[in-house]
C-alpha cells in the first residue's frame, strides 16, 4: 500500500497538484480508501512514465491520453502474446 505522499517522494519532480490532475484525468487510477488514495507499484511506474513522456519527450496534455492509450494497448497485446506462447509451449511439451 503506497500513500499519496509516498508517491511524491518516490517520483522525483512530481508535485501534489500535478498528481491530483493526473488522477482527475484518469491517467493514474489509484484506489480510494478511507478518504485517501492507495497506490500500487504499477501506479508509481505510470507516474514516472507520464513524467518522462511530458518532460523528456515533450508529449503535451492534449496528446497524453492518446499516447497512454496506445501504450496500454501495446502492453495488453504483449501480455496476450505471452499467454499464447506459453500455451503453445505447453502443447509442445505434452505432444513432444
Amino acid at each position: 500500500m503506497i500513500t499519496f505522499e509516498a508517491v511524491l517522494l518516490r517520483v522525483s519532480g512530481l508535485d501534489p497538484a500535478r498528481l491530483e490532475a493526473w488522477i482527475a484525468e484518469g491517467w493514474v487510477r489509484p484506489e480510494r480508501h478511507e478518504g485517501g488514495y492507495v497506490f500500487q507499484e504499477i501506479d508509481v511506474a505510470r507516474c514516472r512514465l507520464i513524467l518522462e513522456l511530458h518532460e523528456d519527450l515533450e508529449v503535451n496534455e492534449a496528446a497524453m491520453p492518446v499516447v497512454l492509450n496506445l501504450l496500454d494497448r501495446l502492453h495488453q497485446a504483449r501480455r496476450q502474446l505471452r499467454r499464447v506462447a506459453e500455451a503453445l509451449e505447453q502443447t509442445r511439451a505434452q505432444h513432444g
